[in-house]
């Protein structure tokens, strides 16, 4: 049975990474919830200390360091167990950022990780090369950190950001380091300081993209976002009721409709319900934009902000809202208090005192 087993798996191995990578991402998929989840947490930790190990053994192999010992014959799959574990991270993090990521400026870092997702699986004859190895480590790690510890202290903060940033550059450097002065092989292969400006030109661009604002604001998600005619809370069930304009059933990609039918004197409703992990509290603001004819441009309208504490699975729920609106273009970004974009909200207001919405639904969240 072992034998056909083996057989089978000589005839199709060009196809098994495929497979592998497929069935692994439906699993994280399926199984991969919340950021703050123990089970979450667990797995992406024993991700990253697996990942950390095999690049020692690896690294080490090249100097007969496991020979007669009992990793030797485990030296050859060393190259799949770095590239699986790379992937199942990767993998995590496209998950988790699908969620924060905004049809903006945001979706530059999603693809990147889209990107090295896909990249760990066709490069797998080239993740020998150390350059490439530890670029991508010390790019999962980074990233691991940046919403491991904001989930760890219940806060979000461009000082967590920097800290982040430096516990995993210490991490890398160190390793990189430690491995360079024990393995001959390693200075064969690499020059440090090649090594150590690639690792610094990584760091340095991560944060060029957390200062202009191009990294989704994971731990926190934005689950939905509406305009809306009225919202009303029910204190006592601590439920709200939204009323909106739906979109035709074909427009599957927006819940309620684009252009927005106003009566003077009418207030326009923006409802949010954002993610949050567990006791995480944040200043969220709804920054009302409408766009000008006149100049061209995006003109703030108004900042109006509020507290999210996290825990709730749904997200915690918030709305604003405005009078006196003018016909145009309008968005709503929802943001941080670091203006870190959660998401967009794009309508554009009719005005007509004749007019009257239609089909108008009101929702429960």
């Amino acid at each position: 049975m072992i034998n056909r087993f083996r057989a089978f798996v000589r005839a199709n191995q060009r196809y098994l990474p495929v497979v592998f990578f497929m069935v692994g991402f439906l699993w994280d998929s399926l199984t991969l919830g919340r950021i703050d989840r123990l089970y979450d947490q667990v797995i992406l930790t024993t991700y990253l200390t697996s990942l950390t190990i095999c690049l020692y053994l690896f690294n080490r192999s090249g100097d007969d360091k496991w020979k007669g010992t009992f990793f030797e014959k485990y030296e050859d799959y060393l190259p799949l167990a770095i590239q699986f574990f790379l992937g199942g991270l990767c993998s995590a993090y496209v998950i988790y950022f699908s969620r924060s990521v905004s049809f903006s400026k945001t979706i530059i870092f999603f693809i990147i990780l889209v990107v090295l997702l896909f990249a760990n699986e066709l490069l797998k004859k080239r993740i020998s090369n150390k350059y490439l190895q530890f670029s991508a480590y010390f790019f999962v790690n980074f990233t691991f950190f940046t919403f491991f510890i904001p989930v760890l202290v219940k806060s979000m903060n461009t000082f967590l950001f920097m800290l982040s940033g430096s516990i995993s550059l210490s991490i890398t450097l160190a390793l990189i380091i430690y491995i360079y002065n024990v393995s001959p092989s390693t200075q064969k292969e690499i020059s440090m300081g090649r090594m150590s400006g690639l690792i610094l030109g990584i760091y340095l661009l991560i944060n060029i993209f957390y200062f202009f604002n191009l990294i989704p604001p994971v731990p926190l998600a934005m689950e939905s976002g509406l305009v809306a005619h009225n919202v009303e809370r029910n204190l006592e069930s601590d439920e709200y009721f939204v009323t909106y304009e739906q979109n035709p059933w074909y427009k599957i990609w927006r819940d309620n409709q684009y252009e927005y039918h106003y009566q003077p004197g009418d207030s326009v409703f923006v409802f949010t319900s954002i993610f949050a992990p567990s006791n995480l509290k944040e200043s969220v603001f709804h920054r009302w934009k409408w766009f000008s004819p006149y100049t061209k441009k995006w003109e703030i309208i108004d900042d109006i902000g509020f507290e999210i504490t996290g825990g709730r699975d749904g997200g915690f729920r918030g709305y604003t809202f405005k009078t006196n609106m003018m016909e145009g273009k309008w968005k709503v970004d929802v943001i941080t208090n670091d203006e870190l974009v959660l998401g967009i909200i794009n309508f554009e207001i009719a005005t007509d005192s004749t007019a009257q919405p239609k089909r108008l639904k009101t929702q429960v969240y």
